[in-house]
């Protein structure tokens, strides 16, 4: 016995002696990045936080440009003190440009990474990301408010989950169109989500606004909240509190048709009228029943038309089709699919009125 606990020990010392240290007062933490198409060239600006005495974080940035992307952290680790390191990496941005030239290679760099967590932050930007990831957002640090205001917008409005495992898994599955939220900059220290944008082969191709993301988040992810403002006549009406489900159905093949079915339960937390009665409430629910089925409806009209397809029907199809043509999914029966949206509304608490 005393043997093998010999044996052990000594295993566990020539192992640990092989495993190469960071002391964290010795390294740079990378905890955001940014990337550019500047010239001919990708520019890569990486975010490392230095914490100050009185708590507040100093946002320092370094910056490197390169013909290939696996050349930044090479480049930038030349103007660094300390060596660079990139496992606290929270959120990546991608310039507007540079996302509409293609940011495959950039992706496939992040996968091959052990260090790089698959919950990683990625978003595109209105102008250059580098702008965005230099801003001055608080006390914090700026990859923790962007990161804090992609998580925000997901859990509790009307942003779709997604990050670099959910981007990559979309990208890799036949019949699906990745997404990643827009930001841009309002003021010198705020910044907003501003959209979703949907790539085709690794390039943007398109962006719904904000107001649209309401009806997109139905369309391909769970609300456990949320929020909407309903217009009823004259008067306005606050629905807080969605959630919702989806789920599709293949309705016919001949024409191919499927079936949307989206089930809503909000409440109602104000109301500008006089008072709320059970008509009021009924009124409430039947224009939002409309407007859900209309604007989903034009959504996926827009996607066909942009040949693009992030509600996934392309790979809902594949599933419950025994020998599946996907050349001929792509070049016809896409551009001809007919999808039906139908959706069960139903406000289930009213509060204040003004």
């Amino acid at each position: 016995m005393n043997k093998i606990m010999m044996s052990l020990i000594v295993v566990t010392i020539v192992l640990a002696g092989c495993v190469q240290k960071e002391i964290l007062d010795d390294v740079n933490l990378e905890t955001g990045s940014a990337y550019d198409y500047v010239g001919n060239k990708i520019r890569g600006t990486a975010l490392v936080p230095v914490y100050l005495p009185d708590k507040h974080v100093e946002n320092k940035t370094f910056t490197a440009s390169s013909t290939l992307s696996r050349d930044f952290l090479r480049d930038v680790q030349r103007q660094s003190p300390d060596p660079l390191v990139t496992g606290s990496l929270k959120v990546v941005l991608f310039g507007e440009r540079l996302s509409r030239k293609g940011i495959l290679e950039l992706m496939d760099a992040f996968q091959r990474d052990p260090s790089i967590g698959a919950g990683l932050y990625l978003a595109v930007t209105e102008g250059e990301a580098k702008d965005i990831i230099e801003g001055n957002y608080g006390k914090r640090g700026n990859a923790v408010y962007l990161s804090n205001l992609i998580r925000h917008n997901m859990l509790t409005k009307d942003v779709p989950k997604t990050n670099l495992q959910r981007f990559l898994f979309d990208f890799y599955q036949k019949g699906k169109t990745p997404y990643l939220p827009r930001i841009r900059s309002i003021e010198e220290d705020q910044i907003e989500i501003s959209g979703m944008s949907f790539f085709n082969i690794g390039r943007v191709v398109d962006t719904v606004p904000a107001s649209k993301m309401f009806y997109f988040k139905l369309l391909v992810d769970n609300y456990s909240k949320g929020t909407l403002k309903v217009k009823v006549g004259k008067e306005s009406a606050a629905i807080e509190s969605i959630r919702s489900k989806y789920k599709m159905q293949l309705a016919a093949r001949n024409p191919l048709t499927v079936n949307v079915q989206l089930k809503v339960k909000a409440v109602l937390n104000e109301y500008s009228g006089e008072r709320v009665t059970s008509k009021e409430i009924n009124q409430i629910e039947t224009n939002l029943h409309k407007n859900i089925e209309v604007e989903c409806e034009k959504l996926i009209k827009r996607f066909q038309a942009e040949d693009i397809d992030p509600v996934g029907f392309g790979h809902f199809v594949k599933s419950r089709t025994r020998g599946f043509n996907f050349k001929k999914w792509e070049n016809v029966d896409y551009q001809h699919l007919k999808v039906n949206v139908h959706a069960d509304v139903s406000i289930t608490e009213s509060g204040v009125i003004e």
